[in-house]
């Protein structure tokens, strides 16, 4: 079994020789960085080395699976936010919200596919099918309607509207999800085999469970419905209160974060309906504890029945290589030993 049908075994619920163990978040780190001279921020736009550090996830960490790109901005830039690109440490950001004070409906753009950064993704996601040919999985994220949403409008106007203006909100999210689905077939036709949608703002830390109900899970639906591949939901904080509806969108699997604290309780929540997928603290384990510290809690993880042990939130830029080899480590540990 390779490491691709291991992956979409355990998603497609067919059973697998063992528990994955990848990262379905952002993977880059400065060390990867410097060892492979694919550096930020051009290894955001430029398609050699987005390939070349993405590729470093599997090649050098022992990641069984290749994830990109390495930011949330991609889908914002192309519809009309100024991004600020970062630096060798620091992620792209959201620097306008050209939405922001108006009530205007956007159309869904004929264009997308040429706007932006989008054409090097879907160049790059060319080139790791070339790379890997078909032995590796390949994961691509793309920011969730919601996020999409806050980003284009504003996160304070985002979450305002909910209460002041609830239709004007779920129109936009209407067309927030129709541009997340155009661009994760994109994606997956140029040969993603997986598509990840972080999207932390719809989640209780933010919004209310009964709004999730209500404006969210429908958008989710739709886009599970719609997009033809494997889907998988990442969604940071503590989601429990919204983990059954979430589990009832039709993602093949569902990346918890550490907020999530008991992982038997989660599993048995999503009921077979999705995979569990996480949980070792990305922010406090892996990037400030030991090599012995993150092995410790990967094995807590399997030990809990995750389906896929992967970090529980994107990898921080500065994590130690070893830090992340160890989730492997961990693993097989784990097999050998029973």
């Amino acid at each position: 079994m390779n490491l691709r049908d291991r992956l979409i075994d355990c998603l497609e619920r067919r059973e697998v020789d063992k528990v994955p163990a990848l990262s379905v978040t952002q993977t880059a780190t400065v060390e990867l960085m410097r060892m492979t001279g694919a550096e930020w921020p051009e290894a955001h736009s430029d398609p050699e080395k987005m390939v070349k550090l993405a590729l470093s996830g599997h090649e050098i960490a022992g990641l069984e699976g290749v994830r990109y790109p390495f930011c949330l901005t991609i889908l914002a830039e192309a519809l009309g936010c100024e991004i600020n690109m970062g630096a060798m440490d620091i992620q792209p950001s959201i620097a306008s919200n050209p939405y922001s004070g108006t009530s205007e409906i956007p159309e869904v753009p004929d264009d997308l596919v040429d706007r932006g950064r989008i054409p090097v993704m879907l160049e790059v996601t060319e080139l790791l099918k070339k790379e890997v040919v078909g032995n590796v999985p390949i994961i691509a994220g793309l920011v969730g309607p919601a996020t999409l949403t806050a980003h284009l409008m504003g996160t304070s106007n985002f979450l305002i509207g909910f209460l002041k203006n609830p239709e004007y909100v779920k129109k936009f999210l209407d067309f927030s999800t129709e541009v997340c689905i155009k661009h994760a077939n994109n994606l997956l036709e140029h040969g993603a085999d997986v598509v990840c949608i972080p999207d932390g703002i719809a989640g209780p830390d933010l919004i209310d469970p009964d709004m999730f109900e209500s404006f969210i899970k429908p958008k989710y639906q739709k886009f599970c419905r719609d997009v033809k591949g494997i889907k998988i939901s990442h969604m940071c904080g503590d989601i429990d209160a919204i983990l059954e509806p979430l589990s009832r969108c039709g993602f093949e699997g569902i990346s918890v974060e550490e907020k999530i604290t008991n992982l038997r309780a989660a599993k048995e929540i999503l009921g077979g309906r999705s995979k569990l997928i996480g949980n070792v603290s990305a922010s406090g384990t892996m990037l400030m504890h030991s090599y012995d510290d993150v092995k410790i809690e990967a094995r807590g993880c399997l030990e809990e029945g995750v389906d896929v042990l992967a970090p529980g939130c994107g990898i921080a830029p500065d994590t130690p290589l070893k830090n992340i080899k160890s989730l492997v480590d961990a693993r097989d540990e784990y097999y050998q030993k029973g």
